[in-house]
């Protein structure tokens, strides 16, 4: 006899192997960071499921970023080996972007799911709206930021990556590029970002306690989600490499950049009680 938790899982882990094989497939073919496709798929996910709570965002956002640990650590000594990673941009912005993202942390373990999702809804809007009308060729200058600016945009970097539950690239890459940073170098670089994000706020959130959260749930990061997504994304990233280097991914930018700006006003439109 199957028991109705045993359904339940089942059917949870079904959604997770979805999520998972599609943030692997994008991150590959469009180099963006799968905590952009994550953090609603989880969401949707564990809110079907019937654990929609006014503390869910924070299982969605810490869960992602648990996953996120293991693939930029892969992807950072990926481009190490190619010798991409600019390491001084990296140990200088570290210390920065460590701050914001567990003051991110505290933050985000205060708020309402609805608010999160706000948060999450409002960034994620203007991040696909620079995937479509943005240029890698913009310019503001000609070097990174120095210490007076880089001690301001560091902590920010962080902080709102937490409140989003991805890693660096979102914030990083378009930081680098606009400041002289070569796109391949500035993609090598933010997956550093990613994993100085990534591993303080897991350890933060480990400690936050989360009332009628998904099964498995440690702190506030579902285990099983991170199990299945980081299995599915190992699997599935290299199809989306092959891809990407069968397609022009120009078009795929502007095509995600229309779906990022749906997925942020549907949250955008869900903080607001409208559905």
């Amino acid at each position: 006899m199957v028991f109705p938790d045993t359904i339940l899982i089942l059917e949870m882990l079904v959604l997770l192997v979805v999520i998972g094989a599609l943030a692997g497939v994008l991150a590959g073919l469009l180099g963006v960071g799968g905590g952009i496709v994550l953090v609603p798929g989880f969401y949707y996910a564990f809110a079907a499921l019937g654990y929609e709570s006014g503390a869910l965002m924070q299982v969605c956002l810490a869960t992602s970023l648990a996953t996120i640990i293991v693939t930029s650590a892969r992807s950072v000594m990926a481009h190490h080996k190619r010798g991409a990673v600019e390491w001084p941009i990296l140990r200088s912005w570290g210390a920065g972007i460590v701050i914001g993202a567990v003051l991110g942390v505290l933050v985000a373990a205060s708020l309402q799911s609805s608010t999160l999702q706000g948060i999450f809804g409002g960034l994620a809007f203007a991040i696909g709206l620079y995937m479509l009308f943005g240029r890698f060729e913009w310019r503001i200058a000609q070097v990174m930021p120095g210490v007076a600016l880089r001690s301001v945009l560091s902590p920010v970097v962080g902080f709102l990556s937490v409140l989003m539950g991805i890693g660096g690239g979102s914030f990083g890459v378009p930081i680098m590029t606009l400041h002289g940073v070569p796109i391949h170098r500035a993609v090598a670089t933010a997956a550093g970002f990613g994993l100085i994000i990534a591993l303080p706020s897991v350890i933060a959130f480990l400690f936050v306690t989360v009332p009628d959260a998904p099964p498995y749930t440690l702190g506030a990061v579902n285990l099983p989600a991170f199990l299945v997504v980081i299995a599915m994304t190992i699997l599935t990233a290299p199809l989306g490499v092959k891809l990407a280097h069968a397609l022009d991914p120009k078009p795929l930018k502007r095509v995600f950049g229309v779906f990022l700006t749906l997925v942020a006003l549907n949250m955008l439109r869900r903080s607001l009680g409208m559905g």
